[in-house]
């Protein structure tokens, strides 16, 4: 008998994969097929077996072959057959023990911190489950045929025009839909911006803050990008030291890590030095939404919509699991950067696109944020009474506002409390671990400690221990 390779799809969604061959017509091949399956482990006790037609159609064989198959199989005691419970694999129906295939050793998962005290992520408890759900259901129930098949680079016209709306209203952008291009994050803006190995959209060298994600500084690296530092005080990015560079990368809201907003008069230069060079300013809106003890201050991209990039995604105020940015171009880069992102390129899920335009059309992102506001200002409040309670000599910097504080430690003292913490199971960053290499700042002792990654239950836990290790 001719071979044949068979995957059938039993009605409840179990996929059975057989092969028939061998002499003795069908019957006899799909009897000896099934036992060899039930044999060699592939198809364990309890597993129920797809109904007679389905496999019949699979097969190409009639429905009295399949039947008379399990009919006698049942006989033999491979399988069971009871009414309004189908056929299934006999309980006592054990592989040989020749057959079972050795098993496949999965390294064990490192296990995580007792208490993870590290910058960047949001409380994963604290997503909107149910919101989300109704507005994924609704945009999968209204999308149109189209939105299943090859997308448009500059995503979703419906995310486009509600970000569009949303910037606007809650962080002063100026924009239109054309001109905002969603994205998977912002390492992935970045990736869109300035190429792999070179040749991107813009070009080095690029000046950055003295202090910032390593992260984003390797990946500039392997575009070939050399960035340059900044210096920083109490009014941000000495951005007077700009020179000739290309361009320049800037945390204006709040800046990370070290925690305070650019002041007005250096916003105003930055953009002027922009306007003479004719060159950009990327605005990395890192925490924009989240300043607990004023409004938030607005976007820089309203000064000068030509010559700033705003650059936001999700990550924060909803999870980084979304994979969901946008970039806000001016008009001049928009065609280079769908020029990047090509015809094939891995987009952000078009469903995922859709569900966020419902979730902020319907004022379910503005409710989140606004609830997750008062929780992470609820926390950041119990830290820092926690703090002056039991660890008074350690100083929180920085404007009341993110996910994280900066805890300023005596000199000569952070590598040993951060290797401290690792030994009491407590994960925290030290300040150093941003520091540009080529900075030439007074070094600073620190802790950059992040208060939104542990659930509510566990929070206080991890405040007594983070106390335990500060003088």
């Amino acid at each position: 008998m001719e071979e044949s390779w068979v995957n059938s799809a039993e009605r409840i969604g179990v996929d059975l994969h057989l092969e028939l061959s061998g002499p003795g017509g069908r019957r006899a091949a799909l009897i000896r097929a099934l036992r060899e399956a039930v044999r060699g482990g592939r198809l364990p006790p309890g597993t129920r077996l797809p109904p007679y037609r389905s496999l019949a159609a699979d097969l190409g064989v009639a429905r009295n072959t399949v039947a008379d198959a399990y009919a006698e199989l049942v006989a033999e005691g491979w399988l069971t057959a009871r009414q309004g419970s189908g056929t299934r694999v006999a309980d006592r129906a054990e592989p040989l023990r020749h057959a079972v295939r050795t098993p496949v050793v999965v390294p064990p998962r490192a296990r995580g911190p007792r208490h993870d005290l590290r910058q960047g992520s949001p409380d994963a408890s604290a997503f909107p489950r149910t919101a989300w759900l109704a507005s994924y259901r609704r945009a999968l129930q209204q999308a149109p045929h189209e939105v299943f098949g090859p997308g448009d680079p500059a995503g979703r016209r419906e995310l486009r025009e509600a970000l569009t709306e949303y910037l606007a209203r809650a962080r002063g952008v100026r924009t239109e839909p054309d001109r905002i291009v969603i994205c998977s994050g912002f390492a992935h803006a970045l990736r869109l911006l300035f190429g792999q190995g070179g040749g991107g959209v813009l070009r080095g060298p690029l000046a950055v803050e003295a202090y910032g994600l390593g992260f984003h500084r390797e990946l500039l690296g392997a575009a070939g990008v050399r960035t340059a530092p900044l210096p920083l005080d109490e009014d941000g990015a000495r951005v007077d030291l700009l020179g000739r560079e290309r361009g320049v990368l800037l945390t204006p809201a709040h800046q990370f890590p070290t925690g305070g907003p650019l002041h007005a008069s250096r916003r105003a230069a930055v953009i002027d030095w922009a306007r003479a060079r004719g060159t950009v300013v990327l605005e990395d809106d890192y925490d924009g939404e989240f300043r607990y003890d004023r409004k938030p201050v607005g976007a820089l991209q309203s000064l000068d919509p030509e010559h700033v990039i705003h650059l936001g995604s999700v990550s924060k105020s909803l999870s980084p699991a979304l994979r969901l940015g946008w970039m806000v171009l001016p008009q001049r880069y928009v065609g280079d950067v769908l020029a990047a992102k090509g015809d094939r390129e891995a987009w952000a899920s078009v469903p995922d696109q859709l569900a966020l335009a419902d979730f902020i059309v319907r004022g379910a992102y503005d409710r989140h944020v606004r609830r997750m506001r008062q929780r992470y200002r609820r926390r950041r409040d119990r830290l820092v009474a926690a703090l002056a309670a039991h660890a008074p000599r350690v100083a929180v910097t920085g404007v009341a506002a993110g996910l994280h504080v900066v805890l300023r430690l005596p000199p000569g003292t952070e590598r040993a409390t951060v290797e401290a913490a690792a030994r009491r199971g407590v994960a925290l960053d030290g300040l150093a671990g941003f520091r540009h290499p080529e900075t030439a700042m007074e070094t600073r002792d620190g802790l950059v400690v992040g208060y939104a990654t542990p659930s509510d239950p566990a929070y206080g836990a991890a405040l007594d221990a983070l106390c335990g290790l500060l003088p």
